[in-house]
This record gives C-alpha cells, sequence and structure tokens, in this order.
C-alpha cells in the first residue's frame, strides 16, 4: 500500500513500523507534525514536553527501560537538549533511540539558521539525512536499527523542505519480535561519574570509526556515475536539486553525514575530474573532505546562507563558468501584493504591545506570535534571542541602569515558553530582586507552533484531561510577591497595570488571560458580536490603524486627501479594542 505523506508523517509512520513505543517532543516548525502524527499509533505513548532537554531525557529514559524510543525538535531545541544528548552518546541504549532534529535554512519561522550536523560530529553521535518521504520512513526504522547495532543515540536530520514537502511511501507493517522491556541493572555503563565516563569514551571513539566503515558499504550511501567531468556530493534535499539542477553530473549521495565513509569518497573523487559539495548552510561535508586531502570546490560558489533550489545551483555553477548560462525567461513575474507577518484579528496580545508602546517601554521579547509585537505600527519590542531569554535578559538590563531608567524594562514572554525555560529565569529575577516588570501572556496554549497543549493548559497530546499549572501561584511560589492578572481586552486596566507595575522598585508579574482566538470554542465572540464603522461618524483620523489589527482596512476617498475606516466582518472577532481608541463613538456593534 502507498500514500503521498509528508516527511514529518513518514517519520512518524517509520517511528511506528520500527516498534517505537514512546516518543516525546517539543512544538517547533518545522519539527512539530512528527509527534501530531506519532499519537495517530495508539501502540505508542506519545507526549508533548515542557522543554526539548524534558523530552530528549524521557526518551533517554524509556530506551533504559529496553523501549525503542524517539525524541522530535527544531534545530534550536538541540541547544536545550544538548546537555543529555551528550552523556547519552556515552552511555549508549539498551534500545534504539533516536533523535530527530528539523533544521530551517532561509529561517521560514526561526531565529538563526543553525546547521544541526555540527551536533552530531560534537557529540560524536550519527546522523542520517533522508531526501524524500520514502527515505524518511525508512531511515527512522534504520536509525533504531543502527542504534541498537552500535550501542548509540541516532540522530535523523531534516529541513523545512523535506519535514513539509511531499511524495509517494510504500507502507509495511510495524516489527512485533522485538524483546519486551525490561529493567536491567548495568550501574557502570549508566551511572557517567568519571570513573565510568573514562571507560566509555574510548568506546565512543571507536564506535565512530566502526561507523564510518560501515558507511563504506552500507546501502544509505551511494555512487550515481554519469559523466567522468563533475562530480557532486550532496545528502538530504540538495540532492533532488542536484539531480534536477545538474543531471548529467556524477553524484555520490550521502545518506549518513556523520561519521563520513572516508573510502567511499576516495573512490568516488578518483572517478571525476572536479569533485565538488553542494550543501545547505556550513562547508561541513567540504571541510572533511578537504581535510582528508582530496581537492574540492563548494562554498566559494554556493551560498553559506538561506536555502539552496535548483536554480540557484545552476545560477552558482554558471556564474563558475562550469556550465552554460541557464536560459532566462522573458516573461515578467507576477508582483504580488505584500503580505507582512501579522498578529490575527482579535489576538489577545495586541492590547498590551499597545499599550507598551505608549508607555515608552523597553521590552525583552521572546520565542512565540507575540514576537510580532515588534512590528509596525506597535513596535513594542527591544530584544529577542531565544526560549525564556526575555526574563533573564530584562534581569540584566536593569543591574546595569540608572534607578530611573529601570523603571521602563519589561519581559514579555508566553504561557508555553515560560514552562519551557522561563520559569528558571524569574526564580533569579526574584532571587536577585531585579527590579524589573514581568509580563506572562497566557493565551492558555502554545500558539505560534499550531496551537499545541501545554502544562499550563488542562489536556495533554491525545486531547485527555491533565493538571493545569496554576501560573499566578507558582510565580508568587518562586518569590515575586506582586503578581495580577489583567484582561488584555480592557486598554485602561491594561494601562494601569503597567503604569503601577514599571514603577515597582522590585520584581512584579502582569499575567494577561485572555485565550488564543484560534482555539475552537474561542476564536469568536458572541455570535453578532462583530463590530463596524459606521462611516457617517468617522473622521478619518485613523487612531484605529494604531494597533495593526488586519480586520481593519483603510478606503481613500476618491480625491486621495481624505479617508475612513472599514471593518471586513469576515474577520473581526468583536474584541472591543479598536472602539476603545476610538474617541467619536464611530465603532459599534453590527446590527
Amino acid at each position: 500500500m502507498k500514500e503521498i505523506l509528508s516527511g514529518n508523517e513518514a517519520i512518524a509512520r517509520g517511528a511506528f513500523e520500527a516498534g517505537c513505543l514512546v516518543a516525546s517532543a517539543y512544538p517547533g516548525t518545522p519539527s512539530t507534525e512528527i509527534l501530531e502524527n506519532v499519537i495517530r499509533y495508539r501502540e505508542i505513548n506519545a507526549s508533548w514536553a515542557p522543554n526539548e532537554k524534558v523530552a530528549l531525557e524521557v526518551a533517554i529514559g524509556a530506551c533504559f527501560g529496553g523501549a525503542r524510543a524517539l525524541a522530535c525538535m527544531k534545530h534550536v531545541g538541540v541547544n536545550v537538549a544538548a546537555d543529555p544528548l551528550f552523556t547519552a552518546s556515552y552511555t549508549g541504549v539498551k534500545a534504539g533511540l533516536v533523535l530527530v532534529v528539523a533544521d530551517d535554512p532561509e529561517m521560514h519561522s526561526s531565529q538563526d539558521e543553525q546547521d544541526s550536523r555540527h551536533y552530531a560530529r560534537f557529540a560524536k553521535v550519527p546522523m542520517l539525512e533522508p531526501a524524500d518521504s520514502q527515505e524518511c520512513k525508512e531511515f527512522t526504522k534504520l536509525a533504531f536499527e543502527l542504534s541498537e547495532q552500535f550501542d548509540t543515540p541516532v540522530m535523523l536530520r531534516s529541513c523545512t523542505r523535506i519535514s513539509h514537502g511531499k511524495s509517494i511511501v510504500a507502507l509495511g507493517e510495524r516489527v512485533n519480535d522485538l524483546p519486551a522491556p525490561k529493567l536491567v541493572k548495568d550501574a557502570a555503563k549508566l551511572v557517567m561519574l568519571p570513573g565510568n565516563a573514562r571507560v566509555r569514551h574510548p568506546i565512543v571513539e571507536a564506535r565512530t570509526v566502526q561507523l564510518s566503515g560501515y558507511g563504506d558499504t552500507a546501502a544509505l550511501n551511494r555512487m550515481e556515475l554519469r559523466s567522468d567531468e563533475i562530480g557532486i556530493i550532496c545528502a538530504g534535499v540538495t540532492y533532488q536539486y542536484v539531480r534536477e539542477a545538474l543531471p548529467e553530473a556524477s553524484v555520490l549521495k550521502l545518506g549518513m553525514v556523520w561519521p563520513l565513509p572516508h573510502n567511499l569518497i576516495r573512490d568516488f573523487a578518483a572517478k571525476v575530474k572536479q569533485l565538488f559539495v553542494v550543501e545547505e548552510l556550513d562547508p561541513f561535508v567540504e571541510e572533511q573532505v578537504k581535510a582528508m586531502g582530496i581537492p574540492c570546490r563548494g562554498k566559494d560558489i554556493i551560498s553559506l546562507c538561506g536555502e539552496l533550489s535548483p536554480g540557484r545551483i545552476r545560477d552558482a555553477f554558471a556564474a563558475a563558468g562550469l556550465i552554460a548560462a541557464p536560459v532566462k525567461t522573458t516573461v515578467a513575474p507576477e508582483v504580488l501584493p505584500p503580505r507582512p507577518p501579522n498578529m490575527c484579528p482579535g489576538c489577545p496580545h495586541r492590547g498590551l504591545f499597545y499599550q507598551l508602546n505608549r508607555a515608552n517601554a523597553y521590552v525583552t521579547g521572546d520565542i512565540g506570535c507575540y514576537t510580532l509585537g515588534f512590528m509596525p505600527p506597535l513596535n513594542a519590542m527591544d530584544t529577542c534571542v531565544c526560549m525564556g531569554a526575555s526574563i533573564s535578559n530584562g534581569s540584566g538590563i536593569v543591574r546595569s541602569l540608572p534607578p530611573e531608567e529601570q523603571r521602563r524594562v519589561v519581559a514579555v514572554i508566553g504561557d508555553s515558553t515560560f514552562l519551557h525555560t522561563g520559569v528558571n529565569s524569574l526564580m533569579e529575577m526574584a532571587w536577585n530582586k531585579a527590579p524589573a516588570t514581568v509580563v506572562i501572556l497566557d493565551n492558555r496554549i502554545t500558539a505560534m507552533t499550531g496551537r499545541q497543549e501545554n502544562p499550563a493548559s488542562g489536556f495533554t497530546l491525545d486531547g485527555e484531561p491533565a493538571p493545569e499549572v496554576n501560573i499566578p501561584e507558582l510565580c508568587r511560589v518562586l518569590g515575586i510577591k506582586h503578581v495580577r492578572v489583567v484582561d488584555p481586552y480592557d486598554l485602561d486596566a491594561t494601562r494601569l497595570a503597567l503604569e503601577e507595575e514599571m514603577n515597582r522598585p522590585e520584581p512584579s508579574v502582569i499575567i494577561t488571560n485572555r485565550p488564543c482566538v484560534l482555539i475552537k470554542g474561542a476564536g469568536r465572540f458572541e455570535k453578532g458580536a462583530v463590530l463596524e464603522v459606521d462611516q457617517g461618524k468617522c473622521t478619518g483620523c485613523k487612531a484605529c490603524l494604531r494597533i495593526g489589527c488586519p480586520a481593519i482596512e483603510w478606503k481613500p476617498d476618491p480625491s486621495g486627501t481624505k479617508g475612513k475606516a472599514f471593518i471586513d466582518p469576515q474577520l473581526c472577532t468583536g474584541c472591543n479594542v479598536c472602539q476603545q481608541l476610538c474617541k467619536f463613538n464611530a465603532i459599534g456593534g453590527k446590527q
């Protein structure tokens, strides 16, 4: 049986067919849909974790108990999970352990273009890289087998195009002959005190050599000989681009990008006159090939930044005089209207950022859809580094400022991000008495990655009711004396809360308490509560445009000198924030 699956769907299917019993993840684009598809297979115990470190540790624990286990995250999540990853490389496994990481070249939904292949080399664990959905499924299964064969965690690297692109996948059956999970004490292997770790390190190094030898003959690395003029080493999605852009070139397709198959590379290099490495982001493979003493070219013609494509590869080789220049189309590209990112109509964060702008706050931001508070017309975010950093950054900034400037510092963080890594930061702020204000935007969901549950939402991944973290009480337990909850749709109450807490010479927390408008049942207010603009009362002052709501349109009059606001009833949620801005009572409920 065959199906058309995305790479993420195929990875989930591969975990199922491999006999995986436990899967844990933290949502992050482009990896999110893996676990959302794993949960369809009831044989696998799948759950969201508060962060990536916990997710990997859950998977490590399951594998120590004898169950094949999977952890999934995006590239920056590996930074959070690096601590257990490095030690798990030393302990090895008791059953297959696979870490799926999805990179994001071009930064479609990320703060950097981190290349996760370096983590495989750094942690001394093998990494596989599939080139289509079929390989996503097969390589996931193979990763579990290699994990057990070589006693190591195995990383599987995807990227945005592989994770979200779709292709045909041949489905298989789930393996049913794996040993049942069982507790077996093996402290010398699993307790990484220095004495035990010193014994394990040489084993890890020997394992890398063995894996390189495995790669020399394994089917996942293969030569495709077509011409002796140009030979290209590539892996993953770049293999697809190379085949389309340079169909006559010989190719060494790597399915394992760490450790590299040295003998196979030498053999391939000897068969071609010119050797190239085509890879997205860093010259990871290129540098290793050159270190082997093999001349090759790569980043001297291929960009270090962003995604590749067949067109970019053709242009690069043509510019280097290696192939004929591609014929350019004479058809002018269609000009599309700009579509800048924006908060949804009725987003509960909009009023808060409007008031932060008015308060001239210096806002240390965080990772989430509220990062769009940076965009005009709100213009209310000044820093954004990584998950949980807003509170720590704010705590540090106030220590560098005189008292009259400290009051301007406000850290903004979402509920899921707060529970991810913000709790420790708030603990530090309370402990060291940093006089900054923290705003926790509690919209009851992990919104930016597609509305996944979190420990404060009251439900698990499979929709079962679960205990809810009481965020106000948690803040108090951490040592914050001044905690208040406000309705962000009430602009006056929000303004007053900010004024009072920003003037407080000690740490304080404001929690906004409206759910994401996209949560089922919360997206629309009472039926018929959408707003409209009374064109007779509208003076064209544009005050309502200052919140940047997509539901509000500006329609100039025929002369082009004036105009009036109009509210799209298909987009309006009736949140009433714009109504509070209109001094002429021109905005009201639609009759």
